[in-house]
């Protein structure tokens, strides 16, 4: 049985990469931010407000006085990707500083177990969020979901028109199944059509 969960996590892990390491190298690199002032950082902020919303046109002035537009936008379909980039990298960054503490011959046997301990847990949490937003998507319609555990929360976010409280509560259920007693929040994010 614990043979099947790892050839499914390891699996779901490949193709993820797979799929994210893809849609990475045929992106286009400028859908972040397509137009940098040539003025400092302190200069920017005096001339204008730079309050950051995703897919929002912002407005400063340039040196002439002249408006000009700095446009940033993430299509609703690039923000569940791009969170789950953001996580990964936050883990790998993680596991590497335990990997590093496990090599090292500075450090106990403790804090060696420890680190390793840790190293487990961040595996099987990232596991459990895939493994749960498989099951969610196979159960439901939805485009996407977006699972993410944090501490004693864990957050899911799927794509839909709209979310009834039968659904929400549904997916709470599969939440602590797959989590234990846990609080869960679920919100939904409209799918662009």
């Amino acid at each position: 049985m614990m043979l099947k969960k790892q050839t499914v996590w390891l699996l779901t892990m490949l193709s993820l990469m797979i799929v994210l390491s893809v849609y990475y190298i045929t992106s286009p690199n400028d859908n972040e931010l397509a137009y940098i002032d040539e003025n400092s950082d302190e200069e920017q902020s005096a001339q204008g407000d730079l309050q950051t919303e995703d897919g929002e046109a912002l407005q400063t002035q340039g040196k002439d006085g002249e408006q000009q537009t700095v446009i940033s936008e993430i299509s609703s379909d690039e923000l569940f990707t791009k969170i789950r980039m953001e996580m990964e990298d936050n883990r790998s960054r993680l596991k590497e500083e335990l990997n590093d503490i496990v090599t090292s011959t500075e450090v106990s046997a403790n804090e060696k177990n420890e680190a390793i301990s840790q190293i487990r847990d961040i595996q099987e949490l990232a596991t459990k969020e895939s493994v749960l937003e498989e099951t969610i998507l196979a159960q439901a319609e939805y485009p996407d979901v977006l699972v993410r555990a944090e501490e004693q929360m864990v957050y899911v976010t799927v794509k839909s028109a709209e979310l009834t409280e039968t659904q929400a509560n549904s997916i709470m259920q599969m939440v602590r199944d797959e989590f234990g007693q846990i609080e869960v929040q679920v919100d939904f994010q409209p799918s662009e059509q």
